[in-house]
C-alpha cells in the first residue's frame, strides 16, 4: 500500500505469525480477517489471499525443498469481505477490475458490489 500507516506493522506481523501460531492454513483464495482495522479509521479489517508470482518472485530452495512462494494480500473492506465470502474470490477479483479499483490506496472506498 502507498502512504505511511506505522500503525500497520502490528497487524501484519500478526498475520504473518498466524500459520505458524494458530496452525492456520494460508492459500490463494482465502480471507485473513483482522477483527478490526488495520489501522486507526482505516476502511479495511481484512485481506483476500492472492496468487503468487507477482510483483515478488518464488524463493528457490535446495532440493528436495519446495520453493518459497510469496502470497500476495489485497486489502478488503468488511463489505468486500461478506461479497466474496458468498460470490467467490475470483468474483471480487473481477469486479475490482472491472471498476479499475487501486488497490494500494489506503483511502480507497470498496468497489460497487451491486
Amino acid at each position: 500500500m502507498r502512504g505511511g500507516h506505522d500503525e500497520v506493522l502490528r497487524p501484519l506481523a500478526t498475520l504473518g505469525a498466524a500459520p505458524q501460531v494458530e496452525g492456520l492454513i494460508v492459500a490463494p483464495g482465502a480471507s485473513l480477517d483482522l477483527g478490526a482495522p488495520l489501522w486507526p479509521g482505516a476502511p479495511f479489517a481484512g485481506f483476500l489471499v492472492a496468487e503468487p508470482g507477482g510483483l515478488v518472485e518464488d524463493l528457490p530452495l535446495p532440493e528436495p525443498a519446495d520453493p518459497v512462494r510469496f502470497l500476495p494480500l489485497l486489502p478488503m473492506t468488511p463489505n468486500e469481505a461478506a461479497y466474496k465470502r458468498v460470490h467467490g474470490a475470483a468474483d471480487l477479483q473481477e469486479r475490482w477490475l472491472r471498476h479499475g479499483t487501486d488497490l494500494r490506496d489506503p483511502d480507497r472506498r470498496g468497489v460497487p458490489l451491486d
